[in-house]
């Protein structure tokens, strides 16, 4: 289960988890509505402290990533929502990403909070994946790396370019909002889902050839690259893109 920072931030009492979850950041929200992030790197961190402390280890939280779909950039309103939009451009979120990963790592090292990569289209994933190597960070190391700005893509020919494309650098990837329908669609391999018990098996697809324990899947027992979910416990508290 992927849960929201703000969520727990806002809580008045935390209560233990009752299985393996993710901190998601609330970041879409956040630039959604403010068009910047509202919270310091030291705010967040107090956030997943008081997180861990409470609702228990979780097994990763994502950065104060910045997406770079076009409704943040630019603003403009889809259905409900309305976008500020940051006025930025796509290699400025990109190096914002970038250096607040440095900074969370540097605030917290023990707190497993991941890399995302960000972009729109295959060449600025992959700036950004170099963004990350010319400053230290081996992502093929890492346990699980994010791929953001990619949820209104999965089920389309970029959606399985980018996708493609970032496991072929050997990443372990987190696809924020792709569902089974878009990791189908890409090609690339995934884990067994947890079956709840009495489910049935959903469609087959491409998968890792992982065997079963019985566990949430993680990038850390995947044995090849390729794209994972976290497979909801219950209803998830949010949407993240």
């Amino acid at each position: 289960m992927t849960s929201k920072s703000e969520h727990f931030a806002a809580a008045v009492k935390l209560y233990p988890a009752c299985g393996r979850y993710a901190v998601d950041s609330g970041g879409f929200t956040e630039l959604q509505r403010h068009g910047r992030w509202t919270r310091s790197p030291r705010q967040y961190v107090d956030d997943l402290r008081r997180i861990w402390e409470h609702v228990g280890p979780y097994d990763w939280a994502a950065g104060q990533d910045w997406m770079c779909e076009d409704l943040i950039i630019h603003g403009g309103t889809t259905g409900r929502l309305t976008f500020v939009g940051t006025k930025l451009s796509v290699p400025e979120h990109q190096r914002r990403t970038v250096h607040n990963f440095l900074e969370l790592r540097s605030l917290a090292p023990t707190l497993r909070i991941i890399p995302t990569l960000q972009g729109r289209t295959v060449a600025e994933y992959h700036a950004c994946a170099d963004l990350y190597e010319s400053y230290g960070v081996d992502l093929r190391q890492e346990p699980t790396v994010g791929l953001g700005s990619v949820c209104r893509l999965q089920s389309t020919k970029q959606g399985a370019a980018i996708v493609t494309a970032m496991a072929a650098r050997g990443y372990r990837l987190h696809g924020f909002g792709f569902k089974i329908l878009g990791l189908n669609a890409s090609g690339t391999c995934w884990p067994p889902r947890t079956p709840r018990p009495g489910a049935t098996t959903p469609a087959s697809g491409p998968r890792c050839p992982a065997t079963h324990t019985g566990t949430a899947p993680t990038a850390s027992t995947m044995p090849c690259a390729g794209v994972h979910a976290f497979w909801p416990l219950s209803p998830p508290t949010g949407r993240r893109c």
